[in-house]
């Protein structure tokens, strides 16, 4: 797998990433999603770019939705997703530690 195969999970305020990341401790619907985004990386999605990465997401085969009730419509990872998601964070990885070292703040930022 390369990063070819995930275009898109490289900036860490990208929608599609941080679902990823949401959705790595468990299934989430919408709501939910965005107020764990908000908590853990303090980006706030429009319920557009929500819904419109969510789509995507499900059309890549990344996410899955699971039965919910009339409003509300968990979504969870599949194994591709999780795939992805590990790439998106080993080529972030490379970059955080090509910059720390750079910068000479390695021990700093631990």
């Amino acid at each position: 797998m390369s990063r070819s195969d995930f275009p898109g999970l490289r900036r860490p305020n990208d929608p599609p990433l941080l679902i990823l990341t949401s959705l790595a401790d468990g299934s989430k619907h919408g709501y939910a999603l965005s107020k764990d985004i908000e908590a853990f990386a303090g980006i706030v999605l429009s319920p557009g770019a929500l819904y419109g990465a969510i789509t995507r997401l499900e059309e890549r085969g990344l996410i899955e939705a699971l039965k919910g009730d009339a409003r509300r419509r968990p979504y969870r990872l599949t194994h591709e997703g999780t795939s992805a998601l590990t790439a998106a964070l080993r080529d972030l990885r490379r970059v955080t530690d090509v910059a720390t070292s750079r910068l000479g703040v390695a021990g700093v930022l631990a």
